[in-house]
């Protein structure tokens, strides 16, 4: 199959984007890790029932050096199981023929049941690809957005409040809001736990205990979920993980893919309102039958892929943690689609970091769309007023915008001349210019 057969543009058109995933949530990446939680299960059990062995490295090299062709023959063992983690466990059992290790065999998957592998499985490919990948590039994206805030600090800009013009802020301050939010969510993102289940066939370790009653079962699953693993064991589940924490890495996801929703969407807004120009490459082309086009694209295909993954997260975070009494088989299908979000999240924040590089700041429109709404100092001539107990200063000013076609400088200059106030009142209000009437925004 080439890409250009793919059903999902994700590993059809967007491949060469989310290339790195298939190491985390293809189908051979699943068993890859299933194999991995067996061996090294096995090698911990072997330590905790006295019966240590010389073979750890090589047992481990089962699944450090995992092929295609490995991957192929556990599929092979699936037709005749149709069971996919048992057809696991009979391909180590095969390995261990090959090594020798045949009085061995039955200790690997031992009380466990394929729950404890899933449920451990998943969690570590979703902890290794977001340490890695996920959480790298949320915070390359936030990085990227901060140094064009950075660089665009002393802009002043024409806000707008309801679609109207309203009291002038800074360009900079405005893109370092996006930076700001993803922070904040980024500190929440890395601080949710990577949950597991470990406790046998309905989470209490039932076969281990009747095996080896002597053993305090739950204090070697912690530590081996823990230290072998590098996940968070949930102390009390059904036959399944709770999802819970899962959940809320799904959930957490979501709020930075619309916090990312609305940058793409403002900064569309100023594309259109030619406060930015996009950089123009040698053969591209905006519009089939105009010629004349740059559209935005990377943030309209970036708000489209943001949308994707949110909807598929909503399903995920709302579907895993319902379960039918202690098991269905409800997760299962659904968890194989993890990767799936994440894949469009790659793809989205990929078109956002061509798209800001692509931005090329127009001062002009800005300035003009300043200089064309001097009606917005009437906010800081009205509270200059307050300030000194000018009657009625708000409805003046009321008056004043709303009775003039266009307000000027020079129809504010002709309203402060006429004002019965000191002169050092009417100079304070004179300094004031829709340019410079920014706050604190521009420091």
């Amino acid at each position: 199959m080439t890409t250009l057969d793919a059903v999902s543009p994700i590993d059809g058109r967007y491949r060469s984007k989310v290339e790195p995933l298939a190491n985390y949530f293809s189908e051979k990446a699943l068993i890859r890790y299933r194999v991995r939680v067996e061996v090294e299960y096995f090698i911990a059990l072997m330590n905790r029932l006295g019966k240590p062995f010389s073979k750890a490295e090589e047992l481990r090299n089962i699944y450090r050096n995992f092929t295609d062709e490995n991957a192929l023959e556990i599929k092979e063992i699936e037709k005749t199981t149709n069971h996919d983690v048992k057809a696991v466990e009979y391909f180590i059992k095969r390995r261990f023929d090959e090594m020798q290790l045949i009085d061995l065999k039955e200790f690997i998957h031992f009380g466990l049941t394929s729950q404890d592998i899933n449920n451990t499985s998943v969690p570590l490919s979703i902890k290794e690809c977001h340490e890695k990948i996920v959480l790298p590039y949320y915070t390359k994206i936030a990085d990227l957005i901060e140094e064009r805030a950075k660089e665009w600090w002393n802009i002043p800009m024409l806000a707008h409040t309801h679609g109207q013009p309203a009291s002038p802020t800074g360009l900079g301050k405005e893109i370092a809001v996006f930076a700001y939010r993803l922070r904040n969510q980024l500190k929440q993102f890395d601080a949710i736990p990577f949950s597991a289940k470990f406790g046998g066939a309905t989470g209490n370790f039932n076969a281990h205990r009747v095996a080896y009653p002597d053993i305090d079962w739950v204090d070697f699953g912690n530590h081996f979920v823990k230290e072998n693993l590098g996940l968070e064991r949930q102390q009390l589940t059904t036959q399944i993980e709770n999802y819970d924490n899962m959940a809320a890495y799904f959930d957490c996801c979501k709020r930075l893919n619309v916090i990312l929703m609305d940058f793409c969407r403002d900064i569309w807004a100023y594309v259109s309102m030619e406060y930015f120009k996009q950089k123009i490459k040698a053969g591209e082309v905006g519009s089939s039958a105009m010629p004349h086009k740059v559209n935005p694209i990377d943030f309209e295909n970036a708000e489209g892929n943001l949308g994707m993954a949110n909807a598929i997260f909503e399903h995920l975070s709302h579907k895993l943690p319902i379960s039918r009494l202690q098991r269905d088989l409800t997760d299962s299908t659904v968890s194989r689609n993890i990767g799936v979000p994440i894949g469009h999240v790659l793809i989205a924040l990929a078109s956002i970091e061509k798209g800001v590089g692509k931005l090329l700041l127009h001062e002009e429109s800005i300035h003009a769309d300043l200089e064309r709404n001097w009606a917005v100092v009437a906010e800081a001539i009205q509270t200059i007023l307050r300030s000194v107990a000018y009657p009625n200063p708000y409805e003046a000013l009321k008056q004043l915008t709303r009775t003039n076609e266009h307000v000027t400088e020079q129809t504010i200059e002709n309203f402060v001349e006429g004002l019965d106030v000191d002169e050092t009142v009417k100079a304070r209000i004179r300094a004031i210019t829709p340019h410079n009437y920014t706050g604190y925004a521009c420091e």
